[in-house]
Order: C-alpha cells, then sequence, then structure tokens
C-alpha cells in the first residue's frame, strides 16, 4: 500500500529551480524572457512629511541620453478611478491614485517616476528631478494626531466596575510595541505592459486577483483586461496582502510610454512605498479572585493608522476568549496620524494583543503569587467565553505541559534575579499563542494527462511556506499518485479563483478545494473504468476501486486494474479535468475554531551592560493535522526568530520634524542574525480538527509568533527583576 504524501517532510518541489536561479521572481520576468523590450522605472518620493508640491523641475533630468519621460501630476492623465472593496483593500483605494494632485500626505510619496532605457539612466534622471514643497510640520505621533481619533471599537459582557471594586487582586499596566516593519529579503516589484487595452502585471504579491481588481478599479476597465503573474514570491509576511502605490506607477508609465515599464523599490523606499505594524499603546486593567481566577479586565487601546485611511488589526479577540472572564469591556481607537497606511504584519493584532496580556499575566503570577503556568490552567476555559460556542479543539493544557516537561520549568527557581551564569542574569519566561482557523472559498482545476501525470492549478501564492509542495502531497493522495507524478502550478490570475495567501488560511482553504477537486477527478476517472468494457475494471462497483501509485485496481484485488495512463489512451481527448472548490459552512458558527501554543523562552542578561540574550526558545503548538512536517517546522522557526526581533531588536524609528524614517535600512534597522537565535526549536501535537474543515488543518504560520515577545520579556524579569513594558526591550531600559 502507498504510503500518503501528507504528513511525510516532503522537500520543497520548487526547491531545484530556487537554487539554480530558475524561479523567477516580479523584477526578473524579463531576464526570463516571459516580456521583452522593457524598460525602467524609477520612483521619486516626497522629502516632507506633510504639504504641498509648488513646483517640479524635469528639465534637467529629461535631457538626459535614454530618457523617456517624467511623470508627475504635472502631466499624468486623470485616472478614471472607480471605488472598489477588493479583499484586501478598503474601499477608497486612495493611496493607489498616484500623481493626481499636488498633496503630500507622508515623507517617502511617491511624486513623480522617471522612465529611461536603462536602470542607471533612470535612477539618474530621478536624482535630477527638482520638487519643490510648501511643508507643514507633520502629525506622527500617538499623543499629536492628525485629527481627533477615529470611531471608537467596543466590546463589553458583565458589569466590570462592580467586579473590579471587589477584586482581590488588580492590577493596571500600560505596553507599548514601536512599529516594525517586514523586510522580506525580495523588494517588492513590478513589470506593467499594454497589448492595446490589456494588461499584463507580473508583480510581488500574496493575492493576484486582489491586484487585477485593484488595477482594473484604478484605470476604469474590466478585470477580465487584465492578467497579474506572481509564480514566486520571495518572502512578504503580509507585505504582499495590499497593492501598493508602485504597481499604479508602473502601470501608468508603461502606457505613457508605450513600453513594458519594471519598477522595483529601493530597501529605503520599502519603509514608505509599503506598509508596516502599527504603533500601540495597550493599557490593560486585571481583576482576579483569592484564587487567581480572573473576574475582570479592561482593555484601553489606541493604535496609528493614516490620516487617508483607517487601518485597523484583530485587536481585541484574544481579549475575549483566551482565558475565562466573566466581565470584559475593551475600546480600541485607531489614530490618524500624517504616515503611509500600516498593513497585516505575520501574526496582525494577535501578536500585538499576546504581548499586553500575557505579560499582564505574568505580572498578575508575581502579585498573587502564583506560578505563571498555573494561574494560566486556572483560567482555562471550557467554551468560548466571547461567543458561548464550543471549541473545536483546545489542547491548550497539553502544550502547557510538554513545553514545561521539555524547557525544565519546574526545575528553575521561581524568584526574580535567582539564577546567575557569571555575569550573566538568567531567566525563564512563558507565555501563551493563539490565532483564529481563518478559512474562505476557494477553487482549484485539475488535469491527468495522457503520461498519467497531474497539473492542479489555483490563484493562490508561495511567498515561502512551501504551498507549492503541501498541495502537491495534498493532491497527490486525494488522485492516488506519487508525489513526483503531480504538478501544482499557482499565481496566476487565469487560474480558479483563490483567497488572500495570508492569515494562515491557505492550506485550511485552497488545500481542501484541491482535496476536493482531485478527489473528484479519481472518482470520474474511476468511473470511466467501470464504464468502458475494454477495462479491467468493466462492470465493478466504483466503490470497490481504489487507486494507488497511479494503478486503479478492486481494492480486494490489485491485480485486477489498470494505470490512468492505460486508461486515457483509450479516450478521446487523452485527457480527464475537473473543476472544484471548497466552501466554508456553518462550523465557523458552531465552533470557536483557533490555533494554540505555549511559548517558552530562557535569557541571559549581562548584569553590568544591560545586553539581553537569547539562549532557548520552544514553542509547543495544538495546530490540527500537519501536512509536512519539515515546511511546519521551518514556519515555526522564521516565526520564532520573527517573535525575537519584536522583543529585543526591531523599531522603526521616525524623525517627528518631518515625518522621515531615520532607519530605513538593513544597516540600523535591526533583525535577528544566526548569533541571536542559538536554540530554537518547535513541537507540533498530534493531531487533527475535522470541525475546521475538511483537511483537519487549523493554520499555524501566524500562531507561531504570537507569544514569543511576551515570553521573552518576562524571562527578562525572572532574569532581572525589572519589568519593561515597551518593547522592543533595549540596553537602556535595563542599565
Amino acid at each position: 500500500m502507498m504510503r500518503p504524501a501528507a504528513g511525510t517532510p516532503v522537500s520543497r518541489v520548487d526547491g531545484r529551480l530556487k537554487v539554480t536561479g530558475r524561479a523567477a521572481y516580479a523584477a526578473e520576468h524579463d531576464a526570463h524572457g516571459a516580456v521583452r523590450d522593457v524598460v525602467h522605472g524609477v520612483i521619486v518620493t516626497s522629502t516632507v512629511g506633510k504639504g504641498r508640491i509648488t513646483a517640479i523641475d524635469t528639465a534637467a533630468a529629461t535631457g538626459q541620453p535614454g530618457v523617456l519621460a517624467v511623470i508627475s501630476h504635472l502631466n499624468a492623465p486623470t485616472l478614471p478611478y472607480r471605488p472598489f472593496r477588493g479583499v484586501t483593500d478598503p474601499p477608497r483605494g486612495e493611496h493607489l491614485r498616484v500623481f493626481q494632485d499636488d498633496r503630500v500626505r507622508f515623507f517617502g510619496q511617491p511624486v513623480a517616476v522617471a522612465v529611461a532605457e536603462t536602470l542607471e539612466a533612470a535612477q539618474h534622471a530621478a536624482s535630477l528631478v527638482k520638487v519643490t514643497y510648501a511643508a507643514e510640520r507633520p502629525a506622527t505621533g500617538l499623543d499629536a494626531p492628525a485629527g481627533p481619533p477615529n470611531q471608537s471599537e467596543n466590546y463589553q459582557r458583565g458589569n466590570v466596575d462592580q467586579a473590579l471594586a471587589v477584586a482581590h487582586t488588580r492590577i493596571s499596566r500600560t505596553y507599548r510595541l514601536q512599529r516594525e516593519h517586514h523586510n522580506p529579503m525580495e523588494p517588492h516589484a513590478t513589470i506593467a505592459h499594454w497589448d492595446g487595452d490589456r494588461l499584463t502585471v507580473w508583480d510581488k504579491t500574496q493575492m493576484v486577483l486582489n491586484t487585477r481588481a485593484a488595477l482594473a478599479s484604478v484605470f476604469g476597465i474590466e478585470q477580465d483586461a487584465i492578467r497579474v503573474i506572481s509564480p514566486f514570491v520571495g518572502g512578504a509576511f503580509g507585505s504582499g496582502l495590499r497593492t501598493w502605490p508602485h504597481v499604479t506607477v508602473a502601470a501608468l508609465a508603461a502606457r505613457q510610454v508605450r513600453r513594458p515599464v519594471k519598477v522595483v523599490l529601493t530597501r529605503e523606499q520599502m519603509y514608505t512605498g509599503t506598509g508596516f505594524r502599527p504603533v500601540t499603546e495597550y493599557k490593560l486593567t486585571l481583576g482576579a479572585d483569592e484564587r487567581g481566577r480572573l473576574t475582570a479586565t479592561v482593555h484601553d487601546i489606541r493604535a496609528e493608522t493614516s490620516a487617508y485611511e483607517d487601518y485597523r488589526e484583530a485587536l481585541l479577540t484574544q481579549g475575549q476568549m483566551v482565558y475565562t472572564t466573566p466581565n470584559v469591556r475593551q475600546s480600541y481607537r485607531s489614530i490618524p496620524l500624517d504616515v503611509n497606511t500600516p498593513t497585516w504584519m505575520r501574526g496582525p493584532g494577535a501578536a500585538t494583543a499576546a504581548y499586553a496580556i500575557e505579560c499582564a499575566m505574568d505580572e498578575l503570577a508575581h502579585e498573587a503569587g502564583l506560578d505563571p503556568i498555573e494561574l494560566r490552567l486556572r483560567n482555562e476555559p471550557e467554551r468560548d467565553p466571547g461567543t458561548g460556542v464550543p471549541f473545536s479543539t483546545r489542547r491548550l493544557r497539553e502544550c502547557l505541559r510538554v513545553g514545561a516537561r521539555t524547557i525544565g520549568w519546574d526545575d528553575r527557581n521561581p524568584g526574580p534575579r535567582s539564577t546567575r551564569d557569571g555575569n550573566w542574569l538568567i531567566g525563564t519566561g512563558m507565555a501563551v499563542a493563539t490565532y483564529h482557523t481563518a478559512r474562505a472559498p476557494a477553487q482549484a482545476l485539475a488535469r491527468i494527462g495522457a503520461d498519467g501525470t497531474a497539473t492542479v492549478q489555483s490563484a493562490t501564492s508561495d511567498m515561502g511556506p512551501g504551498t507549492y509542495t503541501s498541495m502537491t502531497q495534498v493532491a497527490a493522495d486525494a488522485l492516488g499518485l506519487p508525489v513526483a507524478k503531480v504538478r501544482f502550478q499557482l499565481g496566476d490570475s487565469t487560474m480558479p479563483p483563490a483567497p488572500p495567501h495570508g492569515g494562515s488560511m491557505t492550506m485550511a482553504s485552497v488545500g481542501s478545494a484541491v482535496a476536493a477537486t482531485c478527489d473528484k477527478l479519481r472518482k470520474q476517472a474511476i468511473a470511466l473504468a467501470v464504464a468502458d468494457p475494454a477495462s479491467p475494471l468493466h462492470g465493478a462497483s466504483p466503490d470497490d476501486v481504489v487507486v494507488a501509485g497511479g494503478h486503479l485496481h478492486l481494492r480486494d484485488d490489485p491485480g485486477r486494474g489498470e494505470t490512468y495512463r492505460q486508461l486515457l489512451a483509450r479516450t478521446k481527448d487523452s485527457l480527464l479535468e475537473a473543476r472544484g472548490g471548497y466552501q466554508p459552512g456553518d462550523e465557523v458558527e458552531r465552533y470557536s475554531t483557533h490555533a494554540y501554543g505555549a511559548v517558552f523562552a530562557q535569557v541571559a542578561v549581562d548584569e553590568r551592560l544591560g545586553l539581553v540574550r537569547v539562549r532557548r526558545v520552544l514553542g509547543v503548538y495544538d495546530a490540527g493535522r500537519i501536512i509536512n512536517p519539515r515546511l511546519a517546522h521551518s514556519q515555526a522557526i522564521g516565526g520564532l526568530v520573527g517573535g525575537i526581533g519584536m522583543a529585543l531588536l526591531e523599531h522603526t524609528v521616525t524623525d517627528p520634524r518631518d515625518g522621515r524614517i531615520v532607519n530605513a535600512n538593513l544597516a540600523d534597522y535591526l533583525v535577528p542574525t544566526n548569533a541571536d537565535v542559538p536554540d530554537v526549536n518547535a513541537i507540533y501535537l498530534d493531531g487533527n480538527d475535522p470541525e475546521a474543515d475538511p483537511l483537519g488543518v487549523k493554520g499555524l504560520a501566524e500562531v507561531v509568533i504570537v507569544g514569543v515577545a511576551p515570553a521573552i520579556a518576562n524571562a527578562v524579569f525572572h532574569a532581572t527583576g525589572r519589568r519593561v513594558r515597551d518593547l522592543p526591550i533595549t540596553i537602556e531600559a535595563l542599565l
């Protein structure tokens, strides 16, 4: 019997393409021959954070050899914008309407583009464009906004004030998280090519259909006239979930110069040309009884957004459901600033909320004299406290137990500042992680050809988690084929529709669609065989026929059967094809479905220098069924490392005088390196959640970053006895 592909650590099926340079990323499709005669566009960005453009001098730039055009609001066509609501874009889409007026809304806003035959000529021309401004001082901080706060998002259950008044233990703390940028390895890039009224775009995106919808809206054309191609994405972490201004710039410039135009953001432009995790201030009050059981919580949250869009994250979910709390009040306000719009970054909302909630729980445990794990166990709910519905699965207790045993939690001295290793103060901390299981409609197309191999398609993406590989495994099992005989294709808007490649929903949604479609195709082949007088399976019941290794045979008589190849050799078209999909049902309302985790961190803090070194991070996760353990482990390592950056290093610094980001590069914006992550590991509980989706998966890309920062912060407190509530935790905070 052929071993199922799902559940095995299959190596990346696209790995050879990547290591040999044959994988075409967004800026490389011309080099790979997909588009010819490409010219280059270099964006000129604003050098003030707010104001108006009073003049643009392009004479020196346009006089340079090889320069085709310099486009700005002075000569750009009016875009026939029509409002739309993409899956990951708000209805206004203000950020896509480039070069339409003289207003400057944030530092680094595109104000012109220089187009030339070569990249060097375009870069030089852009440097010669002189822009004059009537500048105003921008609002860049939560305490000095650009306008009144946006409408508050509120939630309440129970009588909070009464519960706090009689609480045995009560704490009130404020936690602050600074802005973080995604900094993927591949910069954002777009190549745009018009053929008459039809537009083809090669883009870095996590959803080709959203880019198509956005461009159709901006240029006032039908979506069917646009094709978006994105077969490989070199990391994104959420930055590719929206369509950014440079995409419009490339398409607009290509139409103006009547040539394909490539626009690649510089690393510096990535800090203002795409979004970020927003600055957030989270004030949290906890009340508990004499046994440490929560009786009330109050969450007051402020987070930045742009003055021209209202971006919000799912910051309220965890406070409603992670612990049993009868009385809860929440208020979340977005604060408009003169900055570009934030966007989703790995673990959006959940990673931020977990920092405040899990640090506050650690502080409550210290105040109440309880072990931090015991405090959490005492507040474990039996049903979702926010909705009242049962959990599909919730194995958080097991995560805590396995993690504590593996990390040696019971062996630690619980007293703060109690353990040393020479000049190093040693601490161990923990935190709980949770992320909701997102699902969305998805479709797929599957074909089996005359050679017996299969091709499966869906318009999803692969920014690094291994979508190509995991979908191939799912398809192989459903078709009864070896992995080597299945080819999965993605990243093209002409393929069957798929939801955003984000929010940990790809396997639950697209994977379920692939499984259903391939199951349909397998049954179609079986029906063809049992109805064919020339087939060895003629007259058999379809229910008695199975497929393994590409061989259709009777379950009880493996010798009676034939291969896909033999079957198709007798058909007219030598091809079988099926279309299918996945549509979430009422299980979304009937169950509370989340992935869970327990994160443990061990740190060493130099007593004299305040330097924090992570010695060990461990995450134990309840993520349902694991399709590919190797890819899942890789995902976890990436998330845990991202959490280390969030806790100790990452911080986008803005000059309040003009809104300039002063560390918009990888020399000054610090991210973890190998030296920062000596021992990072993850354990997945063996599981399956049949209520979540047909595959039994719950998503794991987001949950693996949630809880890391608070686990490290709690470990720093255990090591030093000093509570740092602002991220990142710097040397200055510990001296």
